[in-house]
């Protein structure tokens, strides 16, 4: 995984999540941007309006920070790091662990990419 964009234009749907439950008709969808190994996007559905994250990518590896408001008010932000790994139909899978700011908690989360 040595594509130095290979998230570009890539999108994804959260399909789990310790965090919370996950409205499978309605999930979370995230859009990914990378040049050259940083990696950008935004995310919304589910219980956020609006998300952003920054970070990097080396090979297989994802290190984010993001930020979100949810459909509450509230506003979000953490850290997190994810596995990229390869589906048999050619599409990627997302595991990501993350912590939201302030809470010692680490979460898991499950994205597939859109096909």
């Amino acid at each position: 995984m040595n594509d130095d964009n290979l998230l570009n234009g890539r999108r994804f749907v959260m399909v789990s999540s310790t965090a919370s439950s996950v409205n499978p008709d309605g999930p979370t969808e995230f859009s990914y941007r990378e040049s050259g190994g940083i990696v950008w996007g935004d995310y919304t559905g589910d219980t956020v309006v609006h998300g952003r994250f920054v970070g990097t990518r080396d090979g297989d590896r994802l290190k984010m920070t993001y930020v979100h408001l949810l459909k509450s008010g509230e506003r979000a932000s953490g850290q997190s790091g994810s596995r990229i790994e390869p589906l048999p139909d050619g599409r990627l899978r997302l595991v990501e662990e993350f912590q939201f700011a302030g809470d010692d908690t680490v979460h898991v989360s499950v994205c597939a990419e859109v096909a």
